[in-house]
């Protein structure tokens, strides 16, 4: 099986990364209950980072594809409990379409979907784990991208802590298309002190249990991210 993932080739790496799953999984006859290569064996065949092969496979635990397991050795990777199906082709539909939306309607569709995960994640209490460390790698970042790219996984782990399965889904189906233009944002704006606090002003609701200021608090930093009209010069 390790000889037959290839490396990935396109720019879209998340979307590639899920697509060569899919195909092994339908390829190689795996059945419920096998077990994928685990995580650093997957980003070392597929020749991308292992942050990319860890949101591909929380896609898929999402969609209810596969369970994670900890482990290592033969019990490193996670197990198949059911056929991917429809869903993640449908799933890769979502996220090829996006490329042809505008970016206020990005902006207004986070907006919406991040108010609701925010003020959900608030009511539930959940772990906030994944927030700290992203919002811990934004202060390591060396430059924009960086800063983005965990800005990003922010983001998406408030998805993940509404609990609400399809939210998450949805957002990491938007990362890329919002990708380039959280990039121009930090880049305008230089000082990312102020994002960061941002993000721990929504991060301190979140954990404090108060749905009105998770939602107020990500309503401000995107406003203040992407504000209306077009960006000064």
């Amino acid at each position: 099986m390790a000889d037959s993932w290839a490396p990935v080739k396109r720019t879209r790496t998340f979307e590639e990364v899920l697509a060569q799953i899919e195909r092994r999984i339908a390829e190689d006859g795996l059945r419920i209950g096998d077990r994928l290569p685990g995580e650093r064996q997957l980003a070392e065949q597929l020749q991308v980072s292992r942050s990319s092969v860890r949101e591909a496979l929380r896609v898929l635990e999402t969609l209810g594809v596969l369970s994670s397991q900890v482990g290592r050795g033969p019990e490193a990777g996670a197990v198949l409990i059911s056929r991917p199906g429809a869903a993640l082709t449908d799933l890769l539909r979502l996220h090829v379409g996006l490329d042809g939306l505008e970016p206020a309607e990005l902006i207004e569709t986070r907006l919406m979907i991040e108010r609701f995960a925010a003020e959900r994640a608030a009511l539930r209490g959940p772990d906030t784990s994944a927030l700290s460390e992203a919002l811990a790698a934004m202060d390591a970042a060396s430059g924009p991208e960086e800063f983005v790219e965990h800005d990003i996984a922010f983001h998406c782990a408030i998805a993940d802590a509404s609990g609400n399965r399809l939210i998450a889904v949805i957002m990491r189906s938007l990362r890329d298309s919002v990708r380039p233009h959280a990039v121009q944002a930090v880049e305008r704006i230089g000082d990312t002190a102020g994002l960061r606090a941002d993000h721990q002003r929504i991060l301190d609701a979140i954990s404090a249990g108060d749905p009105a200021e998770a939602a107020r608090a990500v309503t401000d930093h995107l406003a203040k991210t992407y504000p209306p009209g077009p960006a000064p010069a």
